[in-house]
This record gives structure tokens, C-alpha cells and sequence, in this order.
């Protein structure tokens, strides 16, 4: 479950920074492909999401992550880039 997680994580954080690149470059130039990009783009990063947490949630006991560690990991799921951080610091260790 962990190496899924690690996936997961990566995932997410690509799907976020993904959707950003979208509202920020392609959505001045042009609105069309932004519209037409929003929602795939959206589904994938929510589904991304939700198994991020969902798994963090499980994962919580199996790795013994303390209330500050468990904290961080959730947190990051909001940050961009934080879930490659999260995926450095955390979860190559162990």
C-alpha cells in the first residue's frame, strides 16, 4: 500500500500543478481549450485527491505516523509542490 501511496502522491501533485498551468496559461490565451480542459483535468486531480487522503488515512497506522507527521502529510495534499516534499521526507525512508 505504500508503494501505491508514493504513486499516488506524485500523481496528485502533478494533477495539481497540472490543472494550474491551465487556469494560468491557457486560460488568458485561449477560453475554449481552457473550458474544454477544465473537467478532465478536474475529475482526474479529485479522484488523484481522494485516494491521496483515503490512503494517507490508512497508512496512518500501518507506518506509525504520530498526529504531526499524519498532520503534514494531509496538509500537503493543499500545498502545490508539498506532496513531492511529503513523498522526499516521508515516504522514501520507509
Amino acid at each position: 500500500m505504500l508503494k501505491s501511496f508514493k504513486i499516488i502522491a506524485i500523481l496528485e501533485g502533478i494533477s495539481y500543478l497540472v490543472l494550474f498551468a491551465n487556469m494560468l496559461l491557457v486560460k488568458p490565451s485561449n477560453i475554449e481549450l481552457y473550458k474544454s480542459l477544465l473537467y478532465p483535468l478536474g475529475m482526474t486531480h479529485g479522484i488523484l485527491f481522494i485516494g491521496y487522503v483515503l490512503l494517507a488515512g490508512l497508512l496512518k497506522n500501518s507506518q506509525e505516523w504520530n498526529l504531526k507527521t499524519s498532520s503534514i502529510v494531509l496538509i500537503a495534499s493543499l500545498l502545490p509542490f508539498a506532496t513531492f516534499y511529503v513523498e522526499k521526507k516521508y515516504l522514501r525512508n520507509a
